[in-house]
């Protein structure tokens, strides 16, 4: 809510700094004598010298006040998320690998091999046919 009350001040000055700007007779007639030909409009209501220093004045002024808005804005701005570097964190050990158990037995336990039912007529494959590739019809030598 701040943020959003700075950032539409500093928009207001920013209008007003480019106004007051670019309003200002520079050393060759500038764009204010191009608006009301040899004179602009805030030359012919207060004069020459006056509208002059109005303009330097409040051109120095609103310059001042968008500075000032930016840095505020900036301080707010860095104050709500600060960059945090991988080197600050803590270094901490891999966790453990997760291990398989194992295929021997341990002390105080039988491992029994799995036979096929007497009535099952596949049997189990050995290592062997297993390890085969297996012949492809397709491919001639």
């Amino acid at each position: 809510m701040f943020n959003k009350i700075l950032i539409s001040l500093l928009f207001l000055d920013s209008v007003l700094l480019v106004a007051a700007v670019l309003l200002q007779a520079g050393k060759g007639g500038g764009l204010a004598a191009t608006f009301g030909g040899a004179s602009s409009s805030a030359d012919s209501i207060m004069g020459t010298r006056q509208a002059g220093n109005l303009l330097t004045k409040l051109s120095w002024w609103t310059g001042g006040i968008f500075i000032g808005l930016a840095f505020v804005l900036s301080l707010t701005s860095s104050r709500r998320s600060a960059p945090a570097s991988v080197l600050d964190q803590t270094f901490s050990a891999p966790p453990a690998p997760i291990t398989a158990p194992s295929a021997t037995p341990q002390a105080g336990t039988s491992v029994l091999p799995v036979q096929p039912a007497a009535g099952d007529a596949k049997a189990p494959a050995t290592d062997a046919k297993a390890k085969a590739p297996a012949p492809n019809p397709t491919k001639t030598p």
